[in-house]
């Protein structure tokens, strides 16, 4: 096990959830979002030049776009983030009727298709969704029923790809289609229990094993493709939300928080909530593709 505490904290901040990071590679810098304060986060480890975008609506992910800048999940659709410029201009709506419903957690797989799941903040079941946006911008509904869609990612052999609806308390597997982009074989790799905190963001190593963040659980577990547990990394806070590989050779681990939830005794007790905490396990990621290609 691996114990972390205030000098493995990569950025100090105070985000109510955040959530998403992913690698950056034209900037040599770590993208988050702050769900809840509706930021986009840019931080460049090398310099310490740090920004935020300020959006209008809740933003559930950011990832690098293939021709510059990025694109978020962005309340209830998509949107093209000018991260100079500090623009961000909407360009796709999912035409929900629900108010209730928003974007969560956001991948592009490997031919640079965006996977963005929905849910609804009332917490309804089955109320949200994960859609694919294919990069010349068609929009599918791939799977229905979903009560929070969060995290997910591939195989490094690019034949599975792992999903978690977190109030079903695990990591789901399906097999994968790379050159069409579909989904089947749906099946249970690792159950968790929710006394030990609730599958929430994820990502895969070079290895193919699985890190799963445990929000109210204060950990990250490492889980092998088979679903057995391989390692746990103990965190100095309660609400740890995502992780994802970055920096050179994307050795270090770098894992989202949040302070949503927590009580004033808590946050006492908590300083370090709402930060970037990284590690470097004895192993590496693998780097994100932009949305695009």
């Amino acid at each position: 096990m691996i114990e972390l505490g205030e000098g493995d904290v990569a950025f100090r901040c105070a985000d109510e959830l955040g959530e998403g990071p992913v690698w950056d590679e034209r900037r040599d810098s770590l993208l988050w979002v702050d769900i809840l304060r509706r930021r986009i986060h840019i931080w460049q480890p090398a310099t310490g030049r740090h920004g935020e975008l300020e959006a209008d609506r809740p933003v559930g992910a950011v990832v690098p776009r293939a021709s510059g800048g990025a694109v978020a999940a962005l309340g209830q659709g998509f949107a093209h983030v000018d991260l100079d410029k500090g623009r961000i201009e909407p360009f796709a709506d999912l035409g929900l009727d629900d108010p209730s419903i928003r974007m969560n957690d956001a991948k592009c797989d490997r031919r640079g298709r965006l996977w963005a799941g929905t849910m609804s903040e009332t917490l309804a079941e089955g109320a949200g969704s994960l859609y694919r946006l294919d990069a010349d911008g068609a929009l599918t509904l791939v799977v229905p029923g979903v009560t929070v869609s969060n995290g997910l990612d591939w195989s490094p052999d690019n034949r599975t790809m792992y999903f978690i609806d977190t109030l079903r308390h695990g990591i789901d597997a399906f097999d994968f289609d790379d050159g069409s982009g579909a989904i089947s074989n749906r099946r249970r790799l690792v159950d968790i229990d929710e006394r030990e905190g609730l599958a929430d963001g994820l990502t895969v190593d070079a290895d193919g094993c699985v890190w799963v963040a445990l929000c109210f659980g204060g950990a990250v577990r490492r889980y092998t493709p088979d679903g057995r547990l391989d390692a746990t990394v103990r965190l100095p806070v309660t609400v740890a939300t995502s992780c994802a590989f970055g920096g050179d050779g994307y050795r270090t681990l770098y894992v989202t928080t949040g302070r949503t939830t927590l009580t004033d005794d808590e946050l006492r007790r908590q300083p370090l909530a709402g930060s970037v905490f990284r590690v470097e396990p004895d192993t590496h990621g693998l780097a994100p593709t932009p949305y695009g290609g």
